[in-house]
């Protein structure tokens, strides 16, 4: 096979079925030698954030200079974005090259009579094949949208476990309370291992230290009273976190505010595991700084932004963020969505947050699609004055980048909506 063969390959393996057990992932890894056992993992989970809190640890590690993994997902534009090293995807070739290895290890498996890889297994055996054959030191692990049951909770002795905002999300496959859902993110907590996590849902909190004190790990809960906006611009965020009556100043390269969350709960993760990487508190700070994570009140454009907000937690989010924007702009909106996520809802914190002057709908394309005429309705339903729809994603951007005239645009509603803009934007400036 060659490389766009082997991507078909697995966009084919269903996304959303039945999952195999830990114990099938196991024995895959076991027949792969297990590599995972020599990477330095610090693993995460939760609803929203976790892919920013990965790229803030990542970037700490690289500033400290160590050779660094990391498995995040979903993918935006190319299915190599999963995978990163120092920061950057990695190559088509080897991509291929642990796609064949695992092929063929999964062929056989199968040829046993057990089940093939799901389509997030086969991603995480593939990834672990490639840090591996690259030899990183860290590896920053990424759930899925679980933790208990996830691929990536094989792994035995993390360094540390983060758990990043817990709501409302995937409740077909996870549960239909925030205890339930927490109760699946906290399983990849392992005994003995500090556990670091987003305290400002109390209900999610609860189960979480629960876990923690059954399993004797250290927990460290982290609060919105534990950090101080200092200034905050389009450029970004500065402000003052404080934990164990030590203070620190952190900028952050961000617009919304919840970024100071994620920056504060991988920065508390990197100092409780000092004694192993022993980097200085100052590029610590220079790290947190120099961390990027597209499609997170990315700005693209003048006056164009790209949020991932793809449920009511995340848009809920989003909303303040615009709120500031707002008081002196025009604000235009390019929304998609796709058929599992509470599409109403986030439309209405949309309408009833921000009253943006102009909206234009899309659809993305697959099985989950919701068309853009039914998202348009949904807009004009809830009151919004002008709302327009458009099939493309490409010419739904121009229609909108036109409306917003010399106000800003907000590109949200999904990650594949985020992904889609971005490949039109990369094919428009010819990249």
């Amino acid at each position: 096979m060659n490389y766009t063969e082997a991507v078909e390959y697995i966009d084919e393996i269903p996304k959303f079925t039945k999952k195999n057990s830990l114990d099938h992932t196991r024995e895959l890894l076991h027949r792969m030698g297990n590599p995972e056992e020599k990477f330095k993992i610090i693993h995460v989970a939760g609803t929203n954030g976790k892919g920013s809190v990965c790229s803030y640890l990542n970037a700490m590690l690289m500033e400290g200079g160590y050779r660094c993994g990391m498995f995040t997902s979903p993918h935006l534009i190319k299915i190599n974005e999963r995978f990163m090293i120092n920061g950057k995807m990695v190559s088509d070739e080897l991509f291929l090259e642990a796609f064949s290895k695992l092929k063929r290890i999964a062929d056989q498996f199968v040829s046993e009579g057990e089940p093939h890889p799901t389509y997030f297994e086969m991603l995480f055996l593939i990834g672990i094949y490639i840090f591996s054959r690259e030899q990183v030191e860290y590896l920053i692990l990424e759930t899925g949208m679980g933790g208990r049951l996830d691929a990536t909770n094989t792994v035995k002795s993390p360094l540390a476990c983060v758990i990043t905002s817990i709501s409302r999300d995937h409740m077909e496959y996870l549960g239909d309370t925030i205890p339930k859902i927490t109760g699946e993110k906290a399983g990849i907590i392992k005994p003995h291992v500090p556990v670091i996590y987003d305290g400002h849902t109390k209900e999610a909190a609860d189960v979480i230290a629960g876990k923690a004190s059954k399993l004797q790990s250290p927990a460290y809960e982290l609060t919105p009273s534990m950090y101080t906006v200092k200034k905050h611009s389009r450029d970004g965020i500065t402000f003052e976190f404080s934990f164990e009556g030590e203070g620190v100043t952190l900028q952050i390269p961000y617009i919304a505010e919840y970024q100071m969350m994620n920056a504060s709960l991988a920065y508390l993760t990197m100092i409780k595991i000092e004694n192993i990487h022993h980097i200085s508190r100052e590029k610590l700070i220079r790290g947190i700084a120099s961390s990027r994570w597209p499609c997170r009140m990315e700005t693209v454009l003048p006056g164009v932004v790209i949020d991932g907000a793809h449920n009511e937690d995340g848009i809920a989010e989003f909303v303040k963020t615009v709120c500031d924007f707002k008081k002196e702009s025009e604000i235009t909106i390019l929304f998609s969505a796709v058929r599992d996520k509470r599409y109403q809802s986030m439309i209405r914190e949309i309408v009833e947050g921000i009253h943006p002057q102009r909206v234009v709908t899309t659809q993305i394309s697959g099985n989950r699609i919701v068309p853009a005429d039914e998202l348009a309705a949904v807009f004009r339903e809830l009151g919004c004055p002008c709302v327009a729809s458009c099939t493309d994603v490409g010419q739904a951007f121009e229609m909108a980048e036109q409306k917003k005239a010399t106000g800003m645009l907000f590109c949200v509603g999904s990650l594949y909506l985020a992904g889609e803009v971005k490949k039109y934007l990369n094919s428009r400036t010819g990249k």
